[in-house]
């Protein structure tokens, strides 16, 4: 999984491609617990590109964007958002396809 490093990369891959980007940070264990799975997820949809967000490091993305729970994840195509799986709960690894899988 690739890392964003700024908001300018932020800003470019919002608009171009097919991006999903995972917010999460290093001390919650909710994030922790996918960790095993998320190799898994990214090579059964290779058509996305999936991006580590720190959530600690773009605290201001996660307000503009009401990511207020993680892990969370939001998905964009080419300038547009199409879906978002935003909470504080911790996910199960079919959930997180069943959302990558309902994407448009």
């Amino acid at each position: 999984m690739k890392k964003l490093e700024s908001m300018e990369q932020y800003s470019e891959l919002s608009k171009n491609g097919k991006n999903i980007l995972m917010f999460s940070a290093d001390w919650c264990p909710d994030c922790r617990f996918i960790d095993p799975f998320l190799p898994d997820i990214e090579n059964s949809y290779p058509e996305y590109t999936f991006y580590y967000v720190d959530r600690d490091e773009f605290i201001d993305l996660c307000a503009t964007l009401q990511v207020f729970g993680i892990p969370s994840f939001i998905a964009f195509e080419n300038g547009k958002e199409t879906g978002r799986f935003v909470s504080k709960d911790r996910k199960t690894k079919e959930e997180i396809e069943q959302f990558i899988d309902g994407l448009s």
